[in-house]
């Protein structure tokens, strides 16, 4: 304990020497200096002034305020401090039934200015944020002030922006029709469709600006997909569908919708059909080679997809190339979806082709029919010889001699004619892809009349 005392008792010492030789003694130094140059003064106050204990009170005096001015000083420069709050959100006051608001910024940035523990107090402490009083403006432009209360006023602050200009316009409403738009179809299972979706109400009231409501083409209810629960076939109630308005141009038109949100019964269906697979063999295959045999491991596939398509398709052709094949082939090949179809009960499938030395055959007398002819028309071959056609048939001896003259068909194809007379050419098909046919009479003349 004496140690600590003696260590107190020469520092003390030490702040007193100090204090006594670089504050105490400078300045009575110079307050007798002054007092020998006021020597005409009261005698009084030089009799006052004159005493030691006086001069030394009065330079104590005058050293202490010194010292306190500074360190003050010091302190507010040392601890001065600065930080940006981002973003802070901007209220407006106004009358919101009756008007809208343009130009106010959703957020600012406020710097605040001072010691660092007021800004950490002013951080945690409770403020109303920035604001913007617009209450008794009339429709037209203003150019108002951002205010921001903060409890501690120790603290200055700055606002990016400080001012800003505002549009009021009055706000009127109008009734609009709902439709509705299905967000992320793509993402429902491949197997199920929604082929209905029923609003709980089929207009809504649109509010805002009257040049903004001019604007709006269509209000659609956006129905997302992810947002069904559970998707499966039957039908489900999809609640708070939000609503968007939109221009001409698809663009989003920012008004007041009442209500914000409808419900929706929706319904998914899963419509199905089972349908047989047809291999077509596309190209020519090696000279004098022709295909005997098509082994394939569909003979039927089950599609998925809208009703209308469903409805529509009778079978799916899968398309081989066969170009310059002179031997047996394996091919393995991934199927695709015709249009309207959303799934198929398989993705791939295998086919084998054999191959075979090409003979060829005629059949003769086979009819010649007449296809797309406009309904008010009638059409006659302008001789006998123009009714039918004898058509030459090559492939594997074995798969021709299986066909029968029905298994083939002769037509010409009159789309576009009208009436007069016409040469037209002769196409030629059969029941067997695996076979080429080729009618020896390329064209014939009819004549078309009304009927």
């Amino acid at each position: 304990m004496k140690k600590i005392g003696r260590f107190f008792g020469k520092f003390f010492r030490h702040i007193g020497l100090f204090f006594d030789k670089w504050l105490i003694t400078p300045i009575t130094k110079l307050l007798l200096k002054i007092m020998q140059i006021g020597n005409g003064l009261v005698k009084d106050f030089d009799k006052v002034s004159g005493k030691k204990s006086t001069l030394l009170a009065v330079s104590l005096l005058l050293a202490f305020g010194v010292f306190i001015v500074i360190d003050q000083e010091s302190n507010i420069m040392i601890d001065q401090y600065a930080e940006i709050l981002y973003n802070q959100p901007v209220t407006a006051v106004y009358n919101e039934e009756s008007y809208v608001v343009e130009g106010l910024p959703k957020d600012v940035d406020i710097t605040l200015i001072g010691q660092r523990r007021h800004i950490f107090l002013a951080k945690q402490s409770p403020s109303k944020g920035v604001s913007v009083d617009l209450t008794g403006l009339k429709p037209g432009n203003h150019k108002v002030t951002l205010k921001y209360t903060q409890r501690l006023k120790s603290l200055d602050y700055k606002l990016d922006p400080s001012q800003i200009t505002v549009t009021i316009y009055e706000k009127v409403s109008d009734n609009r029709n709902l439709t509705y738009d299905i967000l992320h179809q793509e993402d429902l299972d491949t197997k199920l469709y929604i082929s209905n979706v029923e609003i709980d109400r089929s207009d809504i009231i649109i509010k805002g600006a009257q040049y903004k409501l001019d604007k709006v083409a269509s209000v659609k209810a956006l129905l997302d997909v992810n947002n069904i629960p559970n998707p499966k076939a039957g039908v489900i109630t999809v609640k708070d569908i939000p609503l968007v308005a939109y221009d001409n141009n698809g663009k989003a038109i920012n008004v007041e919708i009442v209500p914000k949100t409808v419900s929706a019964n929706v319904t998914i269906t899963s419509p199905s059909k089972e349908i047989p697979v047809k291999v077509v063999p596309v190209g020519n295959l090696a000279f004098g080679k022709s295909i005997k045999s098509m082994e394939s491991s569909l003979s039927k596939i089950t599609v998925y997809g809208e009703a209308d398509a469903i409805e529509k398709i009778e079978q799916l052709e899968v398309e081989i190339d066969v170009k310059g094949l002179d031997k047996n082939k394996d091919y393995n090949v991934t199927l695709k979806k015709p249009k309207g179809i959303t799934e198929l009960s398989s993705k791939t499938m295998s086919v084998k082709v054999n191959i075979d030395n090409s003979a060829s055959k005629e059949f003769e007398n086979i009819s010649i029919g007449a296809e797309n002819l406009a309904d008010n028309l009638k059409v006659q071959a302008l001789s006998d010889e123009y009714r039918t056609v004898t058509v030459v048939v090559q492939g594997s001896e074995e798969v021709i001699n299986s066909i029968q003259p029905s298994d083939i068909s002769a037509y010409i194809d009159l789309t576009n004619y009208g009436v007069g007379e016409h040469e037209v050419e002769v196409k030629v098909t059969g029941n067997d892809l695996k076979l080429t046919y080729t009618p020896k009479t390329k064209k014939i003349k009819v004549r078309i009349s009304e009927k």
